[in-house]
């Protein structure tokens, strides 16, 4: 999972949308799958979940269809 601290009051559910269809565009350059979002619009912060190869192949997707590189990457697993 990934996250981007934006700001408060930086970024919207609508602008979050269009940029993840960015991400959906550029993701199988880089072997990612992104599977779901989340948008905290009063906080600023958005969290995206993928699976893929390393973190390096989730921020260079980022990177490359939008230039909002995260501001940390955490590994994670779904609970049982």
């Amino acid at each position: 999972m990934d996250v981007h601290t934006l700001g408060a009051g930086k970024v919207t559910a609508k602008a979050a949308a269009a940029v993840h269809q960015k991400d959906l565009a550029t993701e199988s350059k880089y072997g990612v799958n992104f599977v779901n979002y989340w948008v905290n619009e009063k906080q600023g912060v958005v969290f995206c979940l993928s699976q893929a190869p390393d973190s390096i192949s989730i921020i260079k997707t980022h990177k490359e269809a939008h230039g909002l590189v995260p501001a940390y990457v955490e590994s994670v697993r779904e609970g049982q």
